[in-house]
């Protein structure tokens, strides 16, 4: 089967379809060109898209961290603040303690000195103790000494006997005799008195009481005078006798101390008497017991 050729278009001449043929070409040429520049376009704008997604991405990424970075900052900023502040705090804590330290170390090398002192004081005022007490001691054997002397020579003169608070001489009906509701001394009483006296000037520190007594003839206040006015006649003569003043004190008893129970003569006249109560007063004498 044999091909008729393509009929020419009869509109156009043999020159004109060529050309046409060429345009139409170029056009298809141009079309695709064109479309591959918008496919290209379009791929490069999707790119684009795609690269503008991730760097939004990317940003967001990096403003989370910058904001976990400032969150961060603020806290470690915080802690370093607080760092600071605890820092501050313990220096003057240290400052302080070390000022009381020294404060302390101060006071205690001041305690130790007056430790020491006090020490130094103690062993010295222990001595003077036992130096005292040596000198206590060798006074009192003395004046034992001398008050054991004393009662022997006053017990020549009349009954004498030890007591707690040193010698009491008995100037009873025996020795010292007072007529009833008299106060005189007689002359052998005088003789007595002086005696007593001569006992006495021959010792030193001593005091003397005189104690006057009566029998219970009588009320209470006329025999509280009456003993009184005997004890004094016979202070008023050991003063006569040599004896000083000073060391003699006067005290009236009544009929309140009887030497001897009973309303005889005999026992009546023993309790008018004068007692002389003899105190050593370098000797520290005991209190007397409660009755």
């Amino acid at each position: 089967m044999t091909e008729t050729p393509e009929s020419p278009n009869p509109l156009l001449g043999p020159e004109e379809a060529g050309p046409s043929r060429s345009r139409r070409a170029g056009q298809v040429v141009f079309l695709l060109v064109f479309a591959l520049l918008l496919a290209g376009l379009a791929f490069l704008g999707y790119q684009i898209r795609q690269r503008a997604d991730a760097i939004e991405q990317q940003i967001a990424g990096l403003s989370a961290r910058t904001d976990e970075a400032q969150a961060l900052s603020r806290q470690a900023l915080e802690r370093a603040t607080a760092a600071e502040t605890a820092a501050r705090a313990a220096a003057e804590g240290r400052a302080s303690a070390e000022s009381q330290t020294a404060q302390a170390r101060g006071e205690a090398d001041t305690a130790r000195k007056e430790a020491q002192t006090a020490r130094i004081q103690t062993a010295s005022a222990l001595e003077v103790a036992a130096a005292a007490q040596v000198e206590a001691d060798r006074v009192r054997k003395q004046a034992e000494a001398e008050l054991n002397r004393l009662e022997a020579a006053l017990a020549q003169v009349a009954e004498t006997h030890r007591t707690a608070l040193g010698l009491v001489m008995t100037l009873g009906s025996d020795h010292l005799k007072f007529e009833f509701d008299k106060a005189d001394l007689r002359p052998e009483d005088r003789e007595l008195l002086s005696r007593v006296a001569g006992i006495l000037m021959t010792s030193k520190d001593y005091t003397v009481s005189v104690n006057g007594h009566t029998d219970d003839v009588g009320t209470e206040e006329y025999n509280q005078k009456l003993s009184e006015r005997r004890a004094e006649a016979v202070r008023d003569y050991l003063v006569k006798a040599g004896l000083s003043r000073d060391i003699l004190s006067v005290t009236g008893h009544g009929k309140k101390r009887p030497l001897v129970r009973g309303t005889t003569p005999e026992a009546r006249a023993k309790n008018r008497r004068v007692e002389l109560g003899i105190v050593n007063t370098r000797i520290v004498y005991a209190p007397p017991a409660s009755p």
